[in-house]
């Protein structure tokens, strides 16, 4: 078996496995929304400031890898919604939700095991670049859009409400304060003393396996529940589209190999559980986001092992 199928099979092994935790009662569902903060809460930002008092970013190009990822993004999330609105009828509200499940990859519970599995250390520095302006930019045009459309479109927008909302989701999310508070030490010029530097390893080591067997968890507590031929059409976008589009960008704009391999595996990547936080925040598309995550993750064993064969010979 060749190390790239070990990883993949590895991987999704672990999510596997949780999945399988849940479906048997072996594990209750809360003990999964316990996993999942944990995973989120601690040891994924303290990954994530581990990196960035670590990391070399020397040879990577953020404005080049920003412009490609989120121009597929764009071009991803407008195709998910008119496929949910013009092809299947749903409302505007739905849209979005159909637009965001079709553009945002799982980019933390799935994305940073995978990474560090797959290129290691310097994939994962590029992801962290990913990582820093993901979560903002996905935040602030998911909060814009509920604005728009989640109050039913008859009120106006508000701004300063808008942003107002945006900077304390950001400002409070963990993994954004694992990356200011890791930039800032790494600003400081202060090593890390050595009991630090042990505790944050020891809980960031456990970041990948306990995301994985978290997401699988997740899955078996949201299942499947109508909206399949919708979901099916969103899954065919984010695991095919969105990387082709990426691909095509990274290519055009001749980035590093190893920042475009990060980059395309990341948008062939599944799309997490905010889509679904989405639409409970929007009242609507709760099943087609619940249903498009659960088959779109089964379906990414294979479609992420293609896209990952594409890039090696592409790059």
């Amino acid at each position: 078996m060749s190390p790239l199928t070990e990883t993949v099979l590895f991987v999704f092994s672990l999510v596997a496995l949780g999945y399988l935790a849940g479906f048997t009662g072996y594990l209750k569902p809360a003990s999964g929304e316990g996993i999942s903060d944990f995973a989120v809460s601690v040891a994924m930002p303290l990954l994530l400031f581990q990196t960035m008092v670590n990391a070399d970013f020397h040879g990577v190009a953020p404005w080049s890898l920003w412009g490609a990822y989120f121009a597929a993004v764009v071009i991803t999330w407008a195709a998910g919604h008119v496929v949910t609105t013009r092809i299947f009828g749903r409302d505007a509200r739905a849209g979005v939700v159909g637009g965001v499940s079709s553009a945002y990859s799982n980019i933390v519970l799935l994305g940073a095991p995978f990474i560090l599995g797959i290129f290691g250390p310097s994939g994962f520095e590029v992801l962290s670049l990913l990582v820093s302006v993901h979560l903002p930019i996905m935040m602030m045009a998911s909060i814009v859009l509920f604005e728009m459309f989640g109050r039913g479109g008859g009120e106006p927008m508000h701004p300063l409400r808008i942003i107002r909302s945006f900077l304390r989701r950001l400002f409070i999310n963990p993994l954004i304060i694992g990356i200011l508070a890791g930039l800032a030490w790494r600003l400081s010029g202060v090593p890390l003393p050595d009991l630090a530097k042990r505790l944050v390893d020891a809980l960031a080591d456990t970041a990948g396996p306990v995301a994985l067997f978290a997401m699988g968890l997740s899955l078996r507590r949201f299942g499947i529940s109508g909206n399949v031929r919708p979901a099916l059409a969103l899954s065919v976008l984010k695991l095919f589209l969105m990387p082709a589009l990426v691909l095509a960008f990274v290519w055009l704009l001749g980035l590093p190999p190893l920042t475009a391999k990060v980059a395309v595996v990341i948008a062939a990547l599944p799309s997490g559980i905010n889509s679904y936080l989405i639409a409970v925040q929007f009242n609507t598309g709760q099943a087609l986001a619940s249903n498009q995550m659960t088959i779109a993750t089964a379906c990414a064993a294979v479609t992420t092992a293609f896209w990952l064969t594409v890039v090696l010979h592409v790059f």
